[in-house]
């Protein structure tokens, strides 16, 4: 059941991007030379996520997820645990309920600063709505990465494109 749901939720993500344009051209590997903002658009599948415990080792936790970046400035984001029962990972901030996080709303990108700021309009976990998540981006190896701006969350999120 919970794999039919991920599947169902990301197909319907799918096809609610249809018409974007992804950062990745259909055999050429021009996307570096292209503005930041436009390497973002259409959907990615989440790749890894690496959390720091609090013994300071860095491990990677099973999730599945999906991050979707629109042309008119709109993105959603939801990420599963594998069971409900999944700890949230330790942090000052709560994104996940019930090994659950979804949030959307607009983004801007600051590519002088490698960041993108989230500006959610709803989220699972509504503490969040109104606030503003800063990510510092990077990509590599075809690999969009992102981390919180905060120096308080010490993880790092790994996204590839459908």
């Amino acid at each position: 059941m919970k794999t039919w749901f991920c599947w169902v939720a990301g197909a319907a993500m799918t096809v609610a991007t249809a018409g974007v344009v992804t950062a990745q051209s259909a055999g050429t590997n021009d996307t570096a030379s292209r503005p930041v903002k436009e390497r973002l658009f259409g959907a990615w599948r989440l790749a890894w996520i690496e959390e720091q415990g609090a013994d300071g080792k860095r491990t990677r936790s099973e999730r599945q997820g999906i991050i979707v970046y629109t042309r008119d400035g709109h993105m959603s984001v939801q990420i599963m645990a594998p069971t409900p029962e999944t700890p949230p990972p330790g942090g000052p901030v709560q994104y996940e309920l019930g090994g659950y996080e979804a949030y959307f709303g607009t983004f801007e990108v600051n590519a002088e600063a490698q960041t993108v700021t989230h500006h959610l309009e709803g989220a699972l976990v509504r503490t969040l709505i109104g606030n503003d998540l800063t990510r510092v981006y990077r990509f590599s190896n075809g690999q969009l990465i992102l981390k919180s701006s905060r120096p308080d969350e010490h993880w790092v999120i790994a996204w590839e494109h459908y």
